[in-house]
């Protein structure tokens, strides 16, 4: 383990430079957790709504999202530990009501897969479920219609489908809800007293308002209750730190300290290295590599609101950042830079952005059509050469956004820099990497999906 550079922790300083970088990239409010040695530091920035103007305190509370996955990935490998599941057994064996268009991969899908991203479904499936709990029952069946991103086994592709699937396996051996599963089995063994995964919960604390464009949004959160599993703990900073701590202090009794190896144990390379910071995948962890020096953490979005998370073992430490809107990815890059600079001895690589001199590329294999559920990627030629990329919602996804239309710029021959849905998703640039499955088909990823190539052009 690596001594910190500056013990103790000087919460004065690193406030005033918290509030700093907050005005600077105009985020409305955010919480900080810093976990270093044995102690969480909490701190607290600018205003939870932009029209009332209440004070973002440490005990505010955000939406997570995605690093909820990260939440039930620990279940699931709780249940592993209890030998109450077997990571490598296929999901219909303890899920029969489990499947996807294709009977084959149906049957060959495991947790270790779901877990791991390299099941092949997909994440843009925002089935509502129902109020009731019968929620991810209902979710489970409808996503049996819904098309694989690749066959299991070839690839890595972010899915959101696998972790409510493994939610509601989570239900079916245990007996409980997803919601309280997690309370019983998490959040009060580890004294989680700001841990929720109800809306209805939130009210009972000091909440943050999502902000779309530099205002209040239509509403507070948009998702179902099904996608829990997925995609919603509503937190405090201090609380997800200590969540963390958990996992960096051997399990705590809540794993095995096997089964928190096993999960930041890379199960698979990554070949958007970017979009997440990703290196690679392990068991719900991504994985990073830091020169030598390896971590795992997690982002999360929801409609307006940001979360990153970064555990660095080597130096006893967590950082989580939440945030409600705004430059949210430039806040996180910039401040944990010097966070991880200061306390781990890491350097964070540059933010993506194009070569400085653009290699020539052949663009004429990639040209074409990539669809996944819910998507179209169309890539092309303008009149002048330029490669262009088109990204539309289709179907049940129609709604979310209108199409994006978007220039690349090469960075080698896969991979391309696009101009970035904006600062709360991606530096000045976002990647688009192309890529061959085992199978021999090329897949377009854009936000660590990957969507197959249908035709060319």
């Amino acid at each position: 383990m690596i001594e910190t550079k500056n013990a103790p922790f000087d919460t004065a300083r690193w406030q005033q430079r918290f509030d700093e970088l907050r005005r600077a990239h105009n985020v409305p409010g955010a919480g900080l957790a810093v976990a270093v040695g044995c102690q969480v530091h909490e701190l607290a920035s600018g205003v939870l709504h932009l029209g009332t103007g209440v004070e973002v305190t440490p005990d505010s509370v955000f939406l997570s999202g995605s690093i909820a996955k990260v939440y039930t990935a620990t279940l699931v490998m709780r249940l592993a530990d209890e030998g109450k599941l077997d990571l490598d057994a296929p999901v219909v064996n303890v899920l029969p009501e489990f499947a996807t268009p294709d009977p084959d991969a149906t049957k060959t899908i495991t947790p270790r897969q779901l877990l791991s991203h390299t099941g092949g479904v997909t994440t843009d499936f925002n089935f509502d479920g129902g109020r009731g709990d019968d929620c991810l029952a209902n979710y489970v069946t409808a996503a049996r219609e819904v098309a694989l991103d690749c066959p299991p086994g070839t690839a890595v592709s972010y899915g959101g489908i696998g972790f409510v699937v493994l939610g509601r396996v989570i239900e079916k051996i245990t007996g409980l809800t997803w919601d309280q599963a997690l309370k019983n089995l998490l959040f009060e063994p580890l004294g989680l007293q700001q841990s929720m995964t109800l809306p209805e919960e939130a009210l009972r604390f000091r909440t943050a308002m999502s902000h779309l464009d530099g205002a209040p949004a239509p509403a507070w959160d948009l998702m179902p209750r099904s996608a829990g599993p997925a995609g919603r703990v509503i937190v405090t900073a201090g609380d997800m730190a200590r969540f963390a701590r958990m996992h960096l202090d051997g399990g705590a009794g809540i794993l095995s300290p096997a089964a928190v190896a096993a999960m930041q144990q890379r199960e698979v390379d990554v070949p958007d290295k970017w979009t997440v910071s990703a290196d690679g995948w392990g068991l719900g962890w991504t994985l990073y590599d830091w020169n030598g020096i390896t971590g795992f953490g997690h982002d999360g979005a929801a409609v307006g609101q940001y979360a990153y998370l970064r555990v660095v073992p080597q130096a006893n430490l967590a950082l989580v950042l939440m945030t409600n809107g705004g430059g949210a990815r430039l806040l996180y890059s910039d401040l944990f830079r010097e966070l991880l600079a200061e306390l781990a001895g890491v350097t964070m690589p540059a933010p993506f952005a194009p070569a400085p001199v653009p290699p020539p590329v052949d663009l004429t294999p990639l040209l074409g059509t990539y669809r996944r559920a819910g998507v179209v990627i169309t890539v092309s030629r303008k009149d002048d050469g330029t490669p262009h990329l088109r990204y539309e919602f289709v179907d049940e996804m129609a709604h979310m956004s209108p199409p994006l239309d978007m220039d690349l710029q090469p960075v080698t021959g896969t991979v391309f820099a696009a101009s970035g849905a904006g600062p709360s998703f991606s530096d000045e640039y976002m990647p688009v990497v192309f890529s061959t499955l085992t199978t021999g088909t090329r897949v377009c990823y854009i936000g660590m999906r990957a969507a197959p190539k249908s035709e060319s052009r």
